[in-house]
């Protein structure tokens, strides 16, 4: 097995270091994870094909720390369950000179993903491509300590600002592309999960995000044989 692509599947979920617990799910050569932050304003799902591996759930408490321990591999490893008293326990990791072993967690002490069975509509639907990116992550060191972004839309003109506040403040106003039916004051949500999200896909080429002013918005990404969905909960501003 590829190590590399075991990380780019932990990459996508784990955020840098946002989501930590979760539940990987193997069946029928697909590896799936669905998450949900400790804050609950980011929720999504991570699949990866052509994962050939024991089917069945496996719990990852410290996903940080299973990254940290894959880094001290080599890039073709073996992933292998272990069990005991006919229970996975562990996950064996290894190369041709180093072995490590990964504690599972019990699956009970993993937060459960709620369902959304049924969205919202979505009224906003914005471009994001690399330069939409690199425009996001330059205002977001500006303003490091700014949690959110806001949208804004005006007569079909579209505006994510950072800093956005009805008083004056320091602020970033980014314009961008996007189809809006209709017009939008403010609404906003977490800038550390979107600028996250975008760095981890940034091998897609393109992707949208949709937004609606019932306070969601979804972003999508499918490159090679990953495929992640996101979706943000509104928070104030």
């Amino acid at each position: 097995m590829k190590k590399v692509s075991v990380s780019r599947f932990i990459q996508k979920y784990n955020l840098s270091g946002l989501i930590e617990s979760t539940k990987w799910n193997v069946k029928d050569n697909k590896l799936t994870t669905q998450f949900i932050s400790d804050d609950k304003s980011v929720l999504g799902n991570v699949s990866m094909t052509d994962f050939k591996f024991e089917e069945g759930d496996y719990g990852i408490y410290d996903t940080t720390k299973l990254t940290k321990m894959l880094s001290v591999l080599s890039n073709d490893v073996d992933i292998v369950p272990s069990k005991y008293d006919g229970k996975v326990t562990a996950l064996d990791l290894k190369d041709k000179g180093t072995s490590a072993t990964y504690m599972l967690a019990d699956l009970s002490v993993i937060p459960v993903v709620p369902d959304l069975k049924q969205l919202p509509p979505f009224d906003v639907e914005i471009d994001i491509d690399s330069t939409f990116v690199d425009r996001f992550n330059k205002a977001k060191s500006a303003l490091s300590d700014e949690k959110n972004f806001t949208f804004q839309c005006k007569d079909g003109n579209g505006k994510i600002i950072i800093g956005y506040s009805k008083t004056n403040t320091n602020r970033i106003s980014i314009d961008i592309t996007c189809k809006c039916e209709k017009d939008v004051e403010g609404i906003s949500f977490s800038a550390d999960f979107l600028k996250e999200i975008l760095n981890a896909n940034k091998d897609a080429k393109s992707a949208s995000m949709q937004i609606s002013t019932q306070g969601l918005a979804n972003l999508k990404f499918d490159v090679d044989n990953y495929t992640s969905e996101y979706f943000l909960v509104e928070v104030q501003s």
